[in-house]
């Protein structure tokens, strides 16, 4: 048996530590042994049982999908991923075999699975997951560090989306994934960084704190006129749009160049209008949304970030809670306030 935190029943909270059977490992299978996960916006949403969740989650569901481990063991035909190492998992299981992924789209699989939404997760002593999923760490990063890397690679796909060496760039939403596009764009070069958040002041100084050049809120700052005046009124190059919100992207459009781009990461609870003659078309905008992590572009583009001491040190601080996973109700209420970056339980401690 193992301890797992498990939406037991489809309601808001619904949670609760239970004793469940260990994973089984079939033959293409590696089970690991959990050492530190962390809490995503995914895991408040099924916490809260928000619209998403009760027309996605099916009780009862062991929690998480991010997560760094150990190799204990691996099923028959598993032939490069061994005991004792030190990995991470990718959370969308793609089926290999659907138009998207025979054309190097698995990272939007037809036929999609995500281990911690449609299938028991990694907020358990064990997590057993296909050997295709699995990534190998560098032994001598922190447990911590690795068990970031899903919200990670949002960011980065993000970022690389976009032309935005030597660009002007705003992004706007400052959660961790938010505050995370902040350190990649300042450590690989972007020229000026627009952070903008709503009205959170702790969120706003991490964004800050991550390499913003200019932190602001779209609530009491005017961020349309500071970004004319300081791009010298053509706008930013490239928006990277990661809170969800209608407000946000209008935001967005009206602050990027003609000619530029804005890419959607955010996830959006409601249907938003957009004036597309206006904003898009005679602006000669690109809108382009991400989805996930490029399968496996995205993971080897980590790897060598994380070979960089500053970037480490960045998302380092990104992780602003840590605690035991006994204490994952108080984790989750950190998470749930906004007075947090990542929030990070340690099995082991």
């Amino acid at each position: 048996m193992t301890k797992a935190i498990v939406k037991v029943k489809g309601e808001s909270n619904g949670t609760e530590f239970r004793e469940v059977p260990d994973p089984g490992v079939s033959a293409n299978d590696v089970l690991i042994k959990v050492k530190v996960a962390s809490i995503c916006g995914t895991d408040v949403h099924i916490f809260n049982w928000d619209d998403w969740a009760k027309n996605r989650i099916k009780p009862p569901l062991i929690y998480g999908h991010e997560f760094a481990g150990e190799v204990v063991k691996v099923g028959s035909n598993v032939r490069f991923v061994k005991v004792g190492e030190f990995v991470s998992g990718e959370c969308h299981i793609a089926c290999g075999h659907c138009y998207n992924c025979r054309n190097g789209l698995a990272h939007i699989c037809l036929n999609m699975k995500i281990f911690g939404v449609d299938r028991d997760g990694a907020f358990a002593e064990y997590i057993s997951i296909p050997e295709s999923n699995v990534w190998h760490n560098d032994p001598s990063l922190p447990p911590e560090l690795c068990s970031v890397q899903d919200p990670l690679g949002n960011a980065v796909h993000t970022v690389f989306s976009t032309d935005f060496v030597g660009r002007d760039v705003a992004v706007i939403g400052l959660g961790p994934i938010g505050a995370m596009c902040v350190a990649i764009l300042r450590t690989c070069g972007a020229s000026r960084i627009f952070a903008i958040g709503r009205k959170n002041p702790f969120r706003i100084k991490l964004a800050k704190d991550a390499g913003a050049h200019f932190a602001l809120s779209s609530v009491e700052d005017d961020v349309e006129g500071i970004v004319k005046k300081e791009t010298d009124g053509k706008g930013v190059d490239v928006v990277l749009e990661t809170a969800g919100t209608p407000e946000a992207v209008q935001l967005g459009l009206s602050i990027l160049r003609p000619g530029g781009k804005i890419s959607l990461l955010g996830v959006y609870s409601k249907p938003l209008t957009i004036d597309l003659s206006k904003s898009v078309v005679f602006k000669y905008a690109t809108i382009q949304g991400i989805n996930g992590r490029l399968m496996y572009d995205t993971w080897y583009r980590m790897a060598g970030l994380y070979r960089i001491p500053e970037f480490r040190e960045k998302i380092s601080k990104i992780i602003t809670h840590r605690y035991k996973f006994e204490q994952f109700f108080e984790a989750m209420e950190k998470m749930r306030s906004g007075e947090s970056g990542k929030v990070v339980m340690y099995m082991e401690r």
